[in-house]
């Protein structure tokens, strides 16, 4: 058995991985095994950086999208949008299902392009907007949810393009209405462009208020000639508590041509610049 001495007398030959001789020694002198510890820097890095992820899982946050990926993305989600509500007839013909998709695709579009702020930036309003879909137009009623005549057998009305004007200048809203009306037999139908003025205001940053002011009607095809007939306005005393000439909405999102607006009584609407 070797002595205490000649094991502290030689440390090298119990560390050292790479001389043979010295391990042959130590396997004749009665050592049973032979301790091997690799001093590598390299190797002790690595058995450091990999106890450390062993023990703490650290992931960087991602980076934040970049301009140009937000864009390409809502250009994305407003095709998305336009193609679920493109075949609908403004709302006309539209589903349970079909309505909430596309409720679902608007949220969709206003999450990624956050809070509208017309503020600083009333500007984005200007322009005619065509409307292409309304969820109140589900109801069957021109009137959405608001009191309105009724499509079908009973009185015969076909509802043609629906546009916005807005002036920011002069705070005009006017919503401009093609209706053919049916006549009977042999008397061709009647093409008439009804409009109706508001004006409006902005109320905080993206909300606003419009105010009835009155409707006029003007004829078109045969009888395009023929002056405009404003019709005369129901006195305030004798509107029904649902029609005060008033209402508000929400624009929750815009851009250079798609707007989506939200009524005050639910009604979702989209529109594209005209």
């Amino acid at each position: 058995m070797a002595s205490l001495s000649s094991i502290l007398q030689t440390p090298t030959s119990i560390v050292s991985s790479s001389s043979t001789s010295n391990s042959l020694n130590l396997q004749q002198k009665g050592f049973p095994f032979l301790v091997k510890v690799d001093r590598r820097p390299e190797r002790k890095r690595s058995f450091v950086l990999k106890s450390a992820l062993d023990e703490v899982n650290v992931l960087d946050p991602p980076p934040p999208p970049s301009e140009n990926a937000k864009s390409e993305l809502i250009a994305s989600l407003k095709l998305k949008l336009l193609s679920i509500v493109s075949g609908l007839n403004r709302g006309l013909a539209a589903s349970e299902d079909d309505i909430q998709k596309a409720d679902a695709a608007s949220k969709e579009l206003e999450a990624v392009a956050g809070p509208v702020d017309l503020s600083s930036d009333l500007d984005k309003l200007q322009g005619r907007w065509k409307l292409i879909y309304s969820s109140a137009f589900s109801s069957r009623t021109l009137g959405g949810s608001r009191p309105g005549p009724p499509t079908g057998r009973l009185l015969p009305i076909t509802l043609g393009q629906v546009f916005q004007r807005i002036d920011v200048l002069s705070k005009d809203f006017d919503n401009i209405v093609e209706l053919e009306l049916g006549a009977p037999w042999p008397l061709p139908p009647l093409e008439v462009t009804a409009t109706l003025a508001h004006k409006f205001e902005l109320l905080g940053s993206a909300n606003i208020k419009i105010t009835f002011e009155k409707t006029s009607v003007k004829t078109k095809g045969n009888l395009s000639q023929l002056p405009p007939l404003e019709l005369p306005r129901i006195p305030d005393a004798l509107r029904p508590p649902s029609n005060t000439g008033s209402g508000e909405f929400e624009v929750t999102f815009v851009d250079s041509d798609t707007r989506i607006t939200r009524g005050d009584r639910g009604e979702l609407r989209v529109f594209v610049i005209s």
